[in-house]
């Protein structure tokens, strides 16, 4: 008998139905029904957000057959499980995708349009569900649409934050922040599954007691509660029945309060705590910069770790009914980066003091589940807390730590007795005024893979960060470089290059884009190329069309489309890109134009509201982009825009239009970066350092089809104790005269002294990310763009190229890879019948 039939309620009268048909009329029929009878709106209704809510549940409607399907097969195989446990999914817009992967994108456009209206209309009413900051957030997303599509059984565990990604807007050049209430017209692609609820320990004490066998052990007490409520999404595989789980957690108030306190009138103390509660998933990852912030960070850190593991637990105990001897050949726990590491000492908790196990067991089981990502080469992002604020918030769980450490500092002992330096190194605990918790060196110390995303992080991370923890477990340590989906980064996006491309080799390449490949001897053909450049052209007009209607400013589809799009962040140099444009002014203003090439320059992305200099950076983008779009000797010569909001449905718009791709880092600083990749895939050729995946797309597409520069990470350490940026300014008069014009004021005439702190950081000998250093070599290497792009046919295929090769930097090899060395799960197969 299946786990489905032998441990659950079965009853197949209430479930088994046949699918759903697909057919015009079938899609029509329904969602007539959802608008009319169960959202109530009639033919007057003027709101395109009920016309998008009817399509949704329409759509979801196939989604639910296939989800439940899916869940039946996982249980009848009785198969490994992979969690994915991720503090942010960048999901952006779920309906374009949806009926992408169930195959019904041209049908419903047709249903609709037989309604008087027009599908394009109803994906734009869509909110983003801007549940990330950026490339980590997001590559959490494009992992589970791979996982679906290879019918791998892992399942997202994240946080349904209320207000996600703060919507940016630009107030006289200056980045503003509102509040993103991504909610606040619901969202019909989650269902609430409130009979999962998980109650989340915070505050109380530890107690310990000698149990029946005489052995000591732990309890938490006392403690102030909170619930986790779980909205499941379905993540649908490409056209394959697979319709996998992200459960997202929403922070509750329990429903005991104060009666004593209500009673006497002082209500506002007694319902205080569920106030309190719900803030833990208010919003995306709260400022930090004070006491308050760092504390509601660990909860929201905690609450997601604790919720995902008492639902996991719950549910193998209602399979296996408390037998845990094959947990850990069939769960695997995925750690995206460090925040959700409080799940190593929490699954200790749950199986010592909720399970009963001795310390060996529940460490053996910890041990052999636990896999960590790290993404970062950023020491200051590498996550700790205080001790004290563990100690407040989760004493239990701190004593857990304190003891994991105990043991492993022992092992450090024996392999290096005496080197207290070492010990001092590798402590779990950070010594000093305020000692803190490391919480990627315990990730690492429970986990059985760590894993960097990019050959060059890898390398580095064994080689910097974590050498002594590669010194003591070299086996643990290994490397999965990043990708991103085909399936919304070529095909959803930018349908006039995926027509073109199933037209030349056949449509199987959304779910194997190893046959993109097909595409480099087309690249030799003139007329390919010619329809090629034509679906650019169409690409960068409706780019060029948002940059005006959001920036007002014009760019001209003829003129090379050069993009900056993501996060402000000193290492990403968005800085040495603008100062290339003021070159570029300059060059302009002097008259030397001989041989020149029409530019439009595109930067977008957000600063962290506490971040002064990325904020800054910001507005002296604006500055320069307000001069030079505003001087009439500039003309259509160079265009300057900074796009606000830059999010997913953005670069679904960008990325398909854009020529040069900006990968401009400081060599050593980024870890692998996801935006190259996906301009790659459509065609966009890469100017960059040898930083991060950049290495790998030289690498795939060889030195002539991508423009290198700079100092690589090497030259950079080698450098930094003499690096002397005066004097590099006093020999390079382009240089030195982009730095005239800052001197000088010439972008803020009318606040002066505003940009001081960018100058002196491309001055200080002590810039980490060396701006001054790598401008020479980056001019250069812009001025072989230029003359590359006025040669037609040779850019053509060089972007042609670009996308033919990009086959190595899809997630579902990233997956695969995973797959194969980390998780060991097996495909389950589905044979489910389309309508």
């Amino acid at each position: 008998m299946s786990l489905k039939k032998k441990h659950m309620i079965y009853s197949p009268g209430l479930t088994e139905l046949p699918p759903l048909p697909n057919d015009i009329a079938s899609l029509t029929s329904e969602f007539r029904h959802y608008y009319t009878h169960n959202l109530g709106r009639d033919k007057y209704c003027r709101s395109l957000h009920y016309a998008y809510k009817a399509l949704a549940l329409t759509v979801r409607d196939r989604l639910m057959e296939r989800w439940k399907q899916t869940r039946y097969a996982y249980l009848d195989s009785d198969c490994k499980q992979t969690y994915y446990l991720s503090l942010e999914f960048l999901m952006g817009r779920a309906l374009g995708n949806a009926m992408l992967n169930l195959g019904i994108t041209d049908h419903v456009s047709q249903a609709l349009l037989d309604l008087g209206l027009q599908l394009e209309d109803l994906v734009e009413a869509e909110i983003d569900a801007g549940l990330g900051n950026g490339g980590l957030g997001r590559l959490a997303a494009c992992f589970l649409d791979s996982c679906a599509t290879l019918q791998l059984p892992v399942m997202g565990y994240g946080i349904r934050y209320e207000y996600g990604m703060f919507r940016q807007r630009i107030v006289d050049g200056r980045q503003v922040e509102e509040p993103d209430h991504w909610l606040r017209e619901g969202h019909p692609w989650e269902v609430e599954r409130p009979e999962y609820t998980q109650r989340i320990r915070f505050g109380g004490k530890s107690e310990f007691f000698r149990t029946a066998a005489g052995e000591l052990a732990g309890r938490w007490v006392d403690t102030s509660d909170v619930l986790a409520v779980p909205y499941d999404i379905p993540i649908p595989g490409y056209k394959n029945g697979t319709v996998n789980t992200l459960r997202l957690w929403k922070a509750a108030a329990t429903d005991e309060f104060n009666l004593g306190e209500f009673n006497a009138g002082s209500y506002t103390e007694s319902v205080a705590a569920k106030n309190a509660a719900e803030n833990i998933t208010m919003v995306l990852y709260p400022n930090d910069a004070s006491e308050n912030g760092k504390e509601l960070r660990l909860r929201q850190q905690y609450f997601l770790a604790s919720a995902s593991l008492q639902d996991i637990i719950a549910r193998w105990r209602a399979l296996y009914k408390g037998d845990f001897g094959t947990f850990a050949d069939k769960n695997c726990f995925q750690l995206n980066d460090t925040h959700p590491s409080c799940a190593v000492p929490e699954l200790m908790r749950l199986l010592m003091d909720e399970q009963g196990m001795a310390w060996d067991q529940a460490w053996d089981i910890t041990t052999r589940t636990m896999a960590y990502t790290n993404h970062t080469l950023l020491p200051e992002a590498l996550e700790k807390w205080p001790v004290q604020l563990f100690r407040n918030l989760l004493p239990r769980i701190l004593d857990i730590i304190f003891e994991i450490n105990a043991r492993f500092l022992k092992l450090v002992a024996d392999r290096w007795p005496g080197d207290s330096e070492r010990l001092r190194r590798m402590s779990l605990i950070e010594e000093g005024a305020v000692p803190q918790v490391r919480m990627a060196y315990l990730a690492i110390v429970a986990s059985f893979s760590v894993n960097g995303v990019a050959e060059l992080h890898s390398q580095l991370l064994v080689q910097g960060l974590f050498r002594d923890f590669f010194e003591l477990w070299p086996h643990k340590f290994n490397n999965k470089t990043n990708g991103v989906t085909p399936r919304r980064w070529i095909a959803w996006c930018n349908p006039a290059m995926s027509r073109l491309i199933s037209e030349a080799i056949g449509d199987g390449w959304t779910s194997d884009l190893q046959q993109i490949r097909q595409l480099v001897p087309l690249a030799e053909d003139p007329a390919f190329r010619e329809r090629w450049h034509a679906v650019k052209l169409i690409n960068k007009q409706r780019m060029a069309d948002m940059v005006e209607a959001q920036c007002g400013v014009t760019f001209d589809p003829n003129g090379l489309f050069d993009v900056q799009v993501k996060r402000i962040h000193e290492y990403k140099r968005q800085l040495l890109n603008l100062l290339h444009v003021i070159h570029l002014y300059n060059r302009i203003k002097r008259g030397d134009t001989a041989t020149w090439t029409n530019r439009c320059v595109l930067i977008g992305g957000k600063a962290a509201p506490g971040y002064y200099m990325a904020k800054l950076t910001i507005k002296l983008i604006n500055n320069v982009a307000q001069v030079i779009n505003n001087d009439p000797l500039v003309g259509d010569l160079l265009k300057v825009a900074f796009l606000p909001n830059y999010r997913v449905t953005a670069m679904e718009v960008v990325c398909p239009g854009t020529d040069l791709s900006e990968q401009i880092s400081t060599a050593g600083k980024e870890a692998s970066g996801t935006g190259n990749m996906k301009f790659m895939m459509n065609g966009a050729v890469t100017i960059g350092t040898l930083d991060g995946a950049n290495i790998e797309i030289r690498q795939e597409v060889g030195d002539d089809n991508f423009f290198m520069f700079g100092l690589t990470a090497e030259e950079v350490e080698a450098l930094r104790p003499q690096y002397d940026p005066a004097a590099i300014i006093d020999a390079d008069p382009d240089l030195n005269r982009v730095m005239q014009l800052l001197y000088s004021g010439h972008f803020n005439m009318f606040e002066p002294g505003i940009f001081d702190p960018v100058i002196n950081a491309i001055t200080s000998p002590t810039d980490p990310w060396m701006v001054a250093a790598d401008f020479r070599s980056f001019v250069d290497a812009q001025a072989r763009v230029a003359e590359a792009y006025r040669d037609r046919e040779r850019w053509t295929r060089m972007s042609i190229i670009n996308s033919a090769l990009s086959t190595k930097f899809s997630t579902d090899r990233t997956i695969l890879d995973y797959n194969r060395e980390i998780w060991n799960l097996q495909p389950v197969r589905l044979d489910m019948k389309q309508g």
